[in-house]
């Protein structure tokens, strides 16, 4: 006789911080379930998630919902009728597929999906990254079985009954033992200097790069500080023809950091976004970080999750418009206190959640055994 499947779905998209922690999920869920495990990731027509979960083995079925512009644009006119399409071809997919259950994890697609599942009464969990909950995570929980959440304090946002505080799922090992000297030579740095990892995402920062452009000289003429620069596939060229006649000593860039765990060991100082991944990132590898929040997100996320790292003193921020002139001199007091980078790597490591996608995978299951 057949086993009986446990029939899931996953909807998160848009962007990686998004469809990482979907498929993390679904990971711990087949570590649980093993053949048991029947899962239907549902994103977005046209958005990354289309591309990169079948990459990844899953299937995954596209609705065509999308969010409205900023700009004024005819486009806005559809998004009413997309969104009630989208709707109508979530139902019909949960009955379809005979779900047990529904993940959200936050982008386009999750909304529907979850407010279909919720109409059909199919259980549905929220798994909210940031520290500041978006408006459709919001709307969705007073129907939500639970909530799951990166940060503490969430109570402002979600019924507290239905919060289970499990950090935010990641893919990939992060915090594993690496040898620091195996790092350093991986990008070409000495052991004596200490090192800067200035990152932006795949795609690049123009902030993060206009702050190496405008201190790269002097940071190859003082020698007392290397960096290891990503400055994204969208900068790389613009990038290349900038140091392509100055002296580059002690300054490892590039469009992509294969090894991001060596980065990781061989930095002394991390510059970053606050992207909700990227935070729960920094806490496992336990670095001492300097955010550097982008303003360009909706309900300025990633602030909000800047300020709760920098509240506990956990992180250091400056602002975007600070940037250019603040970040390389902020980094250069910190290399110069070994105390104080000390207190912020034990403080960041403090707020490390390595079990999330088993936890969450865990409340999910909870809800389909009742």
């Amino acid at each position: 006789m057949e086993e009986q499947k446990v029939k899931i779905i996953l909807s998160g998209g848009g962007t990686g911080g998004h469809i990482y922690p979907a498929v993390a999920v679904a990971q711990a869920l087949e570590a649980r379930l093993g053949k048991k495990a029947e899962l239907l990731f549902v994103g977005a027509e046209g958005k990354m998630e289309m591309e990169k979960i079948p990459a990844l083995g899953y299937r995954i079925v596209g609705l065509p919902i999308a969010g409205i512009q900023r700009k004024l644009s005819l486009a806005n006119l559809a998004v009413p009728f997309k969104t009630m399409r989208s709707l109508h071809m979530a139902k019909r997919t949960l009955r379809e597929f005979k779900a047990d259950m529904a993940i959200g994890f936050g982008g386009y697609a999750s909304g529907p999906v979850l407010k279909a599942a919720q109409q059909l009464g199919i259980p549905t969990v929220i798994q909210e990254q940031n520290s500041f909950a978006g408006v459709t995570n919001r709307l969705l929980a007073k129907r939500a079985r639970k909530i799951c959440t990166a940060y503490p304090a969430m109570e402002r946002f979600f019924p507290a009954d239905k919060i289970v505080l499990t950090g935010n799922p990641l893919r990939g090992n992060f915090g594993g033992a690496v040898d620091h000297a195996e790092a350093l030579a991986y990008f070409g740095l000495s052991p004596d200097k200490p090192v800067m990892l200035i990152v932006g995402g795949s795609l690049g920062s123009r902030t993060m790069n206009e702050v190496m452009k405008h201190n790269l000289d002097s940071i190859v003429s003082k020698g007392a500080l290397q960096v290891i620069w990503q400055n994204g596939k969208y900068y790389d060229a613009e990038m290349r023809r900038f140091v392509e006649n100055r002296s580059t000593e002690g300054i490892w860039r590039g469009a992509f950091i294969d090894r991001m765990d060596l980065a990781y060991e061989a930095a002394t100082v991390v510059v970053s976004r606050s992207g909700a991944c990227s935070v729960s990132e920094l806490c496992l590898v336990g670095k001492p970080t300097l955010f550097v929040p982008s303003p360009n997100v909706a309900e300025d996320h990633q602030t909000h999750n800047a300020m709760a790292l920098v509240e506990k003193g956990a992180a250091v921020m400056v602002r975007d418009a600070e940037a250019v002139e603040r970040v390389v001199p902020v980094v250069e007091e910190l290399v110069a206190d070994p105390e104080r980078l000390a207190r912020l790597s034990a403080e960041i490591r403090r707020m490390a959640t390595p079990n999330a996608a088993a936890d969450v995978a865990d409340e999910a299951l909870k809800l389909i055994n009742k």
